[in-house]
């Protein structure tokens, strides 16, 4: 099982920027009513947008159990970020969660 399906805290600490090609109506997978535009460029998704940060897309309780609704469909920089590196520990640490050891993933 993936520390990310019982964490989330990378969903609750970032803003998440993206190219508005990847909106669905654009083309691209992510739904629309779950971003809002930056400008004519760049979306973010909503949630992200203000403080505190909880992604819409998030569902459950964060260090518990949690899972993104949109998986399939997430922005390329959610699809870009990886488990136990910097930022994630960084977000994980915001949220009182022990960093991940290389060896637990």
């Amino acid at each position: 099982m993936s520390a990310c399906t019982s964490c989330g805290a990378c969903c609750t600490s970032f803003r998440v920027d993206f190219a508005v090609y990847e909106l669905q109506s654009m083309g691209g997978t992510v739904p629309d009513g779950l971003a809002v535009e930056v400008n004519g460029s760049t979306c973010r998704m909503r949630g992200t947008d203000h403080v505190p940060i909880r992604c819409a897309a998030l569902t459950g309780k964060v260090g518990e159990q949690v899972a993104c609704g949109i998986y399939e469909w997430r922005p390329s920089p959610c699809q870009e970020f990886q488990e136990g590196d910097y930022a994630c520990n960084k977000a994980r640490t915001r949220h009182g969660l022990p960093p991940l050891d290389d060896s637990l993933l």
